[in-house]
């Protein structure tokens, strides 16, 4: 059955196509398996709550007549404001409008979220652009530059809010910059969610075509309820597709976790246990709450524009499981620096179990995409990168923290594999960090560095020793069969292009020179120091060059095996030190440009430094195109298959599809075949 709603139907429809809802909510409560509710244009400023779940041979779809012209948004516009005085403006609103949850007396709030800047979840927006919350009416009335912020010329349009005892009324402050605001769009959000189920297992759910904008979402750490503007909550099998999706206060889309009875953001409240302590509670919980294949996950979002939220675009812990994230355009994520913290990024994911991400586009976010813990049988593959930084423009001393890094493209954090990397083109000065193992680099055009090799895998103590134990899981299951701290290594880097760029001088002065200057030194393969490592912390070691050198010092394979011989499981308790040694690296196939650097084991490759290799983005049309004369000078190199790569060591699984049949690389970043001579890089 077909369900048609229009906002500017008369009352009392009954949501045929000649008399339709005025609502999305009204036929979302009646809404059942195969049926189909088609919105006309129009915004729609609702909470949209999906009773009923469909099945998987009978979706419940929720479809824009016009792609993205029915707009579905968390905010409500006012044109009541009262001149307070110069460019300042003043809104009472009676605390009843919202109901039982106020954004603006509801802090941004929850574990790992940095506290050192107050933000209320709500937010006030001119003609679509979200202001900036001070926490006293003197800074709006004297507003002053926000230099952390990457759109500096904006952030003098303020807002500061309190409450009226008096009139049981929020009452909002805000400096529009000599706008009027009851002449411009003026809008404040003031529901939590756009398109969200109130309960959890609402199965089969399509939202295509929509625009989805302005909701005042809280953080969503991996321990928390993980809240987004659009979300399953706890479901399985939706479909979120050709949607605009933007201005989220924290995130866009959640994949992510339900609120666990006494583990919701425990750290924050019980700080008497570390949060990685309470996030390894949350496998364990949901594992006996029923977190298996068959009941969460399996989601599906493709073909959207999702851009400008606060913390991240998609965000998931658990429920994130065996997704396809594909085609999506997905950028300007945490630019305005107004919430921050360990949870950022356009993409955040945690246990992304089969979760594979291809065709999207990244770029100007924080960082592209952070894997943390679990990603195992997880894959990125053919995405565009470029541009993704901490800070776009200027590199703030005081803003840099150790733990979060500068940003780059792609973060692999705390975990086993197999994870695999595959035809990506990455140009942001930073392409990948990987405190992780279990992971294969195939076909890959890296046009910065590999970075945070070694480290990043303690928690951050002084006096005691703190590794970070994570779930492994059963191969393509939730199922969990032991958790681990990472060794280190188990790397396999093959049929790469490295290329050294040109970076920035305010990347290179916190990074104390980064070794560009040729003058950077490492250690070799028995632990001595040839180089300085810059950065001496446990989370990043700030390496701006491009290339596998940060791996000088590894082992291959033979000679870890050897460290094996003799030995059948018995012997004094020093010798055990081979099992907690690093783990091997493989190469091949790997071309270096441009002074980028292979490590002291590398084979078979090539080191180019006769040549100068230029690498840009060309914009046309909303098209981007890569120009680069890379591909001249590429040498013949091998077919690379799941034989080549082997098995994860941790999980001991093979780097291979979600149904375990083997992956061929022979097709490039275009889906073009590799026939013929191959070549390094992602394009045949």
């Amino acid at each position: 059955m077909k369900y048609y709603v229009n906002q500017n139907a008369r009352p009392n429809g009954d949501g045929s196509e000649d008399k339709p809802f005025r609502r999305i909510g009204q036929a979302a409560e009646i809404a059942l398996p195969g049926d189909e509710v088609i919105v006309a244009p129009g915004i729609y400023r609702e909470d949209v709550s999906p009773k009923n779940a469909g099945t998987e041979r009978q979706r419940i779809v929720y479809r824009s007549q016009i792609p993205r012209e029915a707009v579905i948004t968390g905010a409500d516009r006012f044109d009541t404001w009262e001149n307070h005085s110069g460019d300042v403006w003043k809104l009472t609103v009676p605390n009843s409008y919202f109901g039982s949850c106020n954004p603006y007396t509801t802090l941004v709030s929850g574990d790992w979220l940095d506290g050192s800047v107050s933000a209320h979840t709500g937010d006030v927006f001119l003609n679509g652009k979200s202001l900036y919350e001070k926490d006293s009416l003197d800074k709006v009335m004297e507003p002053e530059y926000y230099d952390a912020s990457w759109d500096r010329d904006f952030t003098l349009h303020t807002w500061y809010t309190e409450q009226s005892e008096v009139e049981d009324a929020t009452v909002i402050y805000a400096n529009f910059q000599g706008k009027d605001p009851n002449k411009e769009c003026v809008e404040i959000s003031v529901r939590a969610h756009c398109f969200w189920p109130i309960e959890e297992h609402v199965d089969y759910i399509t939202l295509s075509g929509f625009t989805v904008c302005k909701a005042a979402t809280q953080w969503a750490p991996p321990t928390a309820l993980q809240e987004g503007m659009i979300g399953p909550h706890w479901s399985k099998g939706w479909i979120i597709e050709d949607c605009d999706i933007f201005e989220s206060k924290c995130s866009g889309i959640s994949l992510g976790k339900y609120r666990q009875q006494g583990n919701d953001n425990k750290w924050l409240k019980y700080k008497y246990k570390d949060g990685a302590q309470t996030q390894r509670d949350c496998t364990f919980i949901a594992r006996l709450d029923g977190w298996t294949r068959e009941t969460v996950g399996s989601h599906i979002i493709r073909n959207c524009d999702i851009h400008d939220c606060g913390q991240t675009g998609i965000v998931g812990n658990l429920g994130c499981v065996f997704s396809v994230i594909e085609n999506n355009h997905i950028h300007h994520i945490n630019n305005k620096r107004n919430v921050a913290g360990a949870e950022t990024g356009g993409i955040k994911l945690h246990a992304a179990i089969d979760v594979i991400i291809r065709h999207n586009h990244f770029h100007d976010c924080v960082r592209g995409i952070w894997l943390d813990w679990q990603c195992q049988g997880t894959r990125v593959s053919s995405n565009l990168f470029h541009d993704n930084c901490m800070s776009r423009d200027h590199l703030l001393k005081e803003e840099f923290t150790e733990g979060l890094g500068m940003g780059e493209d792609l973060w692999i954090e705390i975990a086993h594999g197999p994870t695999l990397v595959d035809n990506n083109i990455m140009l942001s000065e930073r392409c990948v960090r990987i405190p992780a193992q279990g992971i294969a680099f195939v076909h890959n055009l890296f046009y910065g560095s590999v970075a945070g090799v070694g480290r990043g895998v303690l928690n951050g103590t002084i006096k005691h020793p703190s590794p970070r134990y994570t779930p492994i899981h059963r191969p393509h299951s939730t199922d969990v069969t032991g958790v681990m701290t990472v060794l280190h290594g188990d790397v396999r880097f093959y049929n790469n292009v490295f290329v050294q760029p040109k970076v920035r001088q305010g990347m290179i002065d916190v990074c104390h020179g980064g070794g560009l200057d040729g003058k950077r030194e490492y250690v070799d393969k028995d632990g001595e120091p040839i180089v300085n490592v810059m950065g001496d912390g446990e989370w990043d070691d700030l390496n701006l060059v491009a290339g596998t050198v940060t791996f000088t010092g590894y082992m291959k394979e033979d000679e870890w095996k050897n460290l094996f011989e003799g030995y059948c499981g018995e012997g004094a308790a020093v010798s055990r030190d081979r099992y907690y040694a690093p783990l091997p690296v493989w190469t091949g196939g790997n071309v270096f440009f441009n002074g980028a650097r292979p490590c002291d084991i590398e084979e078979n490759c090539t080191v180019d430094d006769e040549h100068e290799i230029k690498v840009s983005l060309i914009e046309d049309n909303g098209e981007f195109k890569l120009d680069s004369n890379y591909d001249e000078f590429l040498p013949e190199a091998s077919l690379i298959s799941s034989d080549t790569l082997g098995m994860a060591f941790e999980p001991e699984e093979r780097f291979e599809n979600p149904d375990g049949s083997d992956i061929i690389f022979d097709r490039d970043f275009n889906g073009m075949l590799r026939e013929g001579k191959i070549v390094a890089g992602p394009l045949a």
